[in-house]
């Protein structure tokens, strides 16, 4: 696996050592075994009892009885439990193995072979190839007529050859005055330039290209110009 791959989902992008968790695999069907074992010892006490009781009347106690049906209860409550050990150590070693979920690129590949992974903390970037949206931030003054699934043309910075088409998928319902960071309730911080000046705010119209033509690659934040076509 490289930097800036092609994968397709399914994939694998890399593999955790495995031997404490095949170790534990082993460890929990042992145990399954075990349990069930127990269960079937519990059952056949169980079925011997009842059976000489039907043979000779009140030859075991009805306090023996229910204590052999109590033990099999337990036995077979004790095979459930071990059975899900069982399965949680299967997926915890199949976890060991992680592979793309989506086709897309790797990117920020940041570990090699003996490399120490910690849980939680991110070693790659997996872009999803068909995650791909334009977004244009446009002036409140210019969205009275903007319409959601209205026509939109859109050039890329790095092919200005090509000029795609797409529609408005969603417009933004609200900003955070700042300079472009996520602000208070999640708003996205738009800087209208010159604090001091009434400037009109700009608002995130989001567009989603119609298609994308074979040879042309996109790219996660890359600049684009989107004009809003009228109806």
């Amino acid at each position: 696996m490289t930097d800036n791959q092609e994968v397709k989902a399914g994939d694998v992008l890399f593999k955790v050592d495995d031997s404490q968790y095949k170790a534990r695999l082993a460890s929990a069907k042992a145990a399954e075994q075990q349990a069930k074992a127990l269960f079937r010892k519990a059952q056949n006490e169980q079925h011997r009892a009842e059976a000489l009781e039907h043979k000779v009347q009140g030859s075991v106690s009805t306090l023996a009885l229910n204590n052999y049906e109590s033990a099999v209860e337990t036995a077979d409550a004790n095979v459930a439990a071990a059975k899900a050990n069982t399965q949680e150590a299967a997926l915890l070693l199949e976890y060991t193995e992680v592979k793309a979920p989506v086709d897309g690129y790797i990117t920020n590949l940041n570990y090699r072979v003996g490399s120490q992974v910690v849980a939680n903390a991110p070693v790659v970037a997996l872009i999803d190839e068909n995650s791909f949206w334009i977004e244009g931030f446009f002036k409140e003054t210019d969205l009275s007529d903007v319409k959601l699934d209205q026509n939109a043309r859109v050039t890329l910075l790095s092919d200005s050859k090509q000029v795609l088409e797409g529609k408005i998928e969603s417009i933004g319902y609200g900003i955070s005055k700042a300079d472009g960071s996520t602000g208070n309730a999640l708003l996205p911080n738009v800087n209208p330039n010159f604090q001091w000046i009434r400037l009109a705010q700009r608002l995130p119209v989001k567009v989603k290209l119609d298609r994308v033509p074979d040879d042309l690659q996109l790219r996660v934040g890359t600049t684009a110009s989107v004009q809003i076509l009228s109806d």
